[in-house]
Order: structure tokens, then C-alpha cells, then sequence
């Protein structure tokens, strides 16, 4: 399967095939350029293993696993290595991991040298439904989710759906919320696959939500207004990352909850809890009010005292509307 990508920035593509990870010179030919392969310690080391025998030229970082790993100091780490092994700006960062690689090892080489050839392959379903498309590159800094970042877009993504098989079910399924909230803003489609076996449908969900992802990227690559769409669910689901310190709870769990709080159908919020339940996503309570008004106001998307949020009255709409922190805490059922 391929997908096109035609941004005013960038044209590539995002090919998504099992088992194209080992035969990537059918996809994408790197020649004898250096390619720095970027991982982490939880991604299984044959992948890295396999990928590195089809370059000629190739180089391994291996990093810790984690969110916290989209530090400052990696981001140096990432440059002095770089450095070290004389790379220039035809040469390549390869990210062979889930969203926290990708959205370093993207962000590394948009400033490399002023930017560097990036290719992304990622092997979660959270990286391959949400960050692998759509150039927005990160690193957190103290304490705050993606508060340093560029746009940046990739030679290609490629999708190995195999990849998938050595994550765990929670890992699984917290990428999966990503999908499901495309389904609520854009895809009613895509939201129904949800209410049946949809593991079964693993490989339709992610094509689709790619997709539709693509399409609204296509429309707004910048975020001037359109694309604020896919943060569904994310104002609220960063400042619960941000209380929980960046750990305990993962990106699309925190989404998950972060997307109740915009759901203004009660029916709809019903049918979504109940398939969050289903995925085993934990329902998160009594958050701690004076905390999530500290976290919005440092959330980038802050204009002044107001802030756009997205909510959900009808399965497949979406509505961008301008509130204030005390009415998106209000939402919570909480008062500053």
C-alpha cells in the first residue's frame, strides 16, 4: 500500500507492507550515504540488526527507552555523534522506534547542519497511526510534553505492520486511541471498527487513519488553523503526562481520557468509555485541579489567556472553539 504525501514543503511517501523491513532497497535506496540508525532498548535489536546488513555505510545509536529520552541532552548526544562520524547534509537519520525516537531523531535532523535527510520507520502502532506523518518534530523540556520543536518532513516512512507483533497488548492499544480518535473527529467508518473485534481489523484501521491524517495535513501543514483538529483529546492529555511526570501512563491513555472531557453527546461519551474499557485503557479520576491549571498555562498552544480546544458533539465532526482555562477546567467539573 502507498500514500501519498503533497505538502507545499515536501512530496514522499509512506509504504506501508509486512515485512518490508527486510528488503528496504525495494522502498528506498540510501547509495553510500552514512545513515545514522537511531533506537532504543526496547525496540527488539534484530530490527536494528537486520536493517544495518542492507546498508553500506551504516551506524547505530542505541538510546534508552522511554519518554524522557525526548531530552535536551540527547538531542546533544544525537549531534555529537554526528559529528564524530564527519556526516554532512546528503547523509541520513534513520528513526527505527516508536514516537519518542521519531519525534527526536526528526527534530536532530532538522537542525544538523540545518537539516539533514530523515527517514522514519516506525515500528508502533502510536508511531505509525500518529507521529510518523505529518513532520512535527520534539523534545520535552522541564517537565512540559513537545515545548521544543521544529516542522520537518521526511524522505519516507516506511510501515512494517510485523513490527507489531513483538509489542505488548497495552502498547498496542495505547496507539490505538490515536486511531479511535480519528474515527470521533473525521471517520465514523473507522469509529465502528472499534465496536466489534477490532484487532482483527488492525492493518484497515492504521491504513485509515493515515489517511485521514494525511488529508488534513495536506490542507494545513503548519497548524495554522485545520490541523489543530488532531490535538482531540491532546490539551487535556498532555497536562495529564505533564502531572504524571512523563511516566506511569502512556501518550494515547492519557489522550483517551483527555478526549472524554470533549465529548459533549453523553451517548457517544457512553460508547467510548465503553470501548476504552474494552482496550483496557485506564479511566483516570479527581485530578488534581490546581495542577492541570498549572500545566495549561504552559501549553503551547496557549494564546494569551485563551486556548483552542476540539470537541465532539456527533461521531465523525469535530468543532475548534476558543475557551479559557477556567472552561476547560470547568469541563473537568473542577473550578480553579
Amino acid at each position: 500500500m502507498l500514500i501519498n504525501v503533497n505538502l507545499p514543503s515536501k512530496k514522499y511517501d509512506v509504504v506501508l507492507e509486512r515485512g518490508l523491513l527486510t528488503h528496504i532497497k525495494d522502498f528506498y535506496d540510501f547509495g553510500n550515504s552514512k545513515v545514522l540508525v537511531i533506537t532504543d532498548n526496547g525496540v527488539p535489536s534484530f530490527y536494528s540488526e537486520i536493517l544495518l546488513n542492507q546498508l553500506s555505510n551504516g551506524h547505530l545509536l542505541v538510546l534508552e527507552q522511554g519518554e524522557k529520552t525526548k531530552s535536551l541532552e540527547n538531542f546533544s548526544l544525537i549531534h555529537q555523534k554526528l559529528i564524530s562520524l564527519d556526516f554532512d547534509r546528503h547523509d541520513y537519520i534513520v528513526a527505527l522506534g516508536g514516537g519518542v525516537i521519531g519525534d527526536l531523531s526528526a527534530f536532530a535532523s532538522s537542525t544538523y547542519k540545518r537539516g539533514i535527510k530523515f527517514v522514519n520507520i516506525p515500528t508502533t502502532s502510536l508511531s505509525q497511526i500518529d507521529s510518523s506523518v505529518g513532520g512535527k518534530t520534539a523534545i520535552n523540556f522541564m517537565g512540559v510534553k513537545n515545548v521544543i520543536g521544529t516542522f520537518y518532513q521526511p524522505e519516507i516512512v516506511l510501515i512494517d505492520f510485523d513490527t507489531l507483533k513483538t509489542l505488548s497488548t497495552r502498547h498496542l492499544n495505547n496507539g490505538l486511541v490515536e486511531a479511535l480518535k480519528m474515527g470521533l473527529i473525521l471517520d465514523e467508518d473507522l469509529f465502528e471498527l472499534f465496536k466489534g473485534d477490532y484487532l482483527s481489523s488492525l492493518e484497515e484501521i492504521i491504513t485509515r487513519s493515515i489517511q485521514r491524517k494525511v488529508e488534513v495535513v495536506q490542507k494545513d501543514e503548519k497548524e495554522n488553523h485545520y490541523r489543530m483538529i488532531l490535538n482531540f483529546g491532546h490539551t487535556i492529555g498532555h497536562t495529564i503526562e505533564s502531572i504524571y511526570n512523563l511516566k506511569d501512563i502512556y501518550h494515547g491513555e492519557a489522550v483517551a481520557n483527555g478526549m472524554l472531557y470533549m465529548i459533549d453527546n453523553p451517548s457517544l461519551k457512553e460508547e467510548v468509555k465503553q470501548i476504552l474499557q474494552k482496550m483496557n485503557i485506564p479511566l483516570i479520576e479527581n485530578l488534581d485541579v490546581k495542577e492541570v491549571n498549572k500545566y495549561l498555562s504552559k501549553d503551547k498552544k496557549m494564546d494569551e489567556d485563551k486556548i483552542n480546544i476540539i470537541v465532539v458533539n456527533k461521531c465523525g465532526s469535530n468543532e475548534i472553539i476558543k475557551v479559557t482555562k477556567e472552561e476547560v477546567i470547568k469541563r473537568m467539573g473542577g473550578e480553579k
